[in-house]
């Protein structure tokens, strides 16, 4: 769970959150979802949270159905495919769901 402050001490990343959803043209509710996971995932190193907003989209998209891959968002958000492909599975198992098995 994260506090209103944790919401107010990372707004600008947010913001990118939001302006990168909008682009990717993801849905309002797997950007909200996206929003919640980062809050709830957000690290202490300005470095690592690119990363942890990189994984946020991918998994919100995954559960809120509106998937795109993880070589669109990575490039999106400017990290490798490999960021995301390294962590997905551990953000979606940390908030209690099971990884599809494709």
């Amino acid at each position: 769970m994260y506090s209103a402050r944790d919401q107010v001490e990372n707004a600008e990343w947010l913001d990118e959150l939001e302006t990168i959803g909008e682009r990717l043209d993801l849905d309002p509710d797997a950007r909200s979802r996206a929003a919640d996971l980062f809050l709830s995932n957000v690290p202490d190193t300005d470095r690592s949270k690119r990363a942890v907003l990189a994984t946020s989209l991918y998994v919100a998209g995954l559960v809120e159905g509106d998937r795109r891959s993880q070589e669109v968002i990575a490039d999106a958000v400017g990290v490798s495919r490999l960021t995301i492909n390294q962590r997905w599975k551990d953000m979606l198992e940390a908030q209690g769901l099971d990884a599809p098995g494709w």
